[in-house]
């Protein structure tokens, strides 16, 4: 049995925290795990952001309610579920997802949790484990499962290394030329011919 194993933002549906920078014109908050693969570092970095600037979770949900998957996205992720398992492994928030989550037509996520005070301050971060994208695929192959995973972000790297089969979508060359023994690829069709080729052997 097979999984397709997937990033969320920048490979279904764009940055959140690149679009609450737009919307905010802090271009602080522009920050992603393209730029620093530490990701708890880089969480610590926007909460002081949203405190110094007053900002608070619905402020940020507010702009992911107006957001959409990107282009082609829907149609890939039916595509692939009609052909075998996908799990979004992801390092974005239970109370982020949601929205995005049912625009995708609710493929099962394992993600993290925010800690929000009552007022709506985001106070923390939980994170569900350590390496939780390598944990997951690890946990998957000990199931006896075939696992492909594709994302495009420094925080990516431990699942895409650890799968049976592993590839870079949308990723920055930055990245993808420190790792040339991963394909990567822009259009939806080609990494679902790379989960046929690889994953299924069709």
């Amino acid at each position: 049995m097979n999984v397709l194993c997937l990033d969320l933002e920048g490979v279904l549906v764009p940055e959140i925290w690149i679009e609450f920078s737009r919307k905010t014109g802090i271009p602080e908050l522009s920050r992603t795990t393209r730029d620093e693969p530490d990701y708890s570092k880089l969480m610590n970095f926007r909460i002081e952001i949203l405190k110094k600037n007053k900002l608070f979770l619905p402020d940020i949900q507010e702009v992911i309610g107006s957001m959409d998957p990107m282009p082609g996205a829907s149609a890939f992720i039916d595509t692939v579920r009609s052909e075998t398992q996908v799990i979004i492994l992801s390092d974005t928030f239970t109370q982020f997802a949601q929205p995005l989550m049912k625009k995708l037509g609710y493929p099962t996520l394992f993600c993290n949790t925010l800690e929000v005070a009552q007022d709506g301050t985001i106070i923390g971060f939980s994170l569900r484990q350590d390496e939780g994208k390598k944990q997951a695929v690890t946990a998957l192959q000990g199931l006896n499962l075939r696992v492909m995973a594709a994302g495009d972000s420094y925080n990516d790297l431990g699942m895409i290394q650890k799968a049976d089969t592993g590839a870079f979508f949308r990723s920055p060359k930055s990245i993808s030329s420190e790792y040339p023994q991963f394909p990567a690829y822009e259009d939806y069709d080609d990494l679902l011919a790379h989960m046929r080729k690889e994953l299924i052997g069709s």
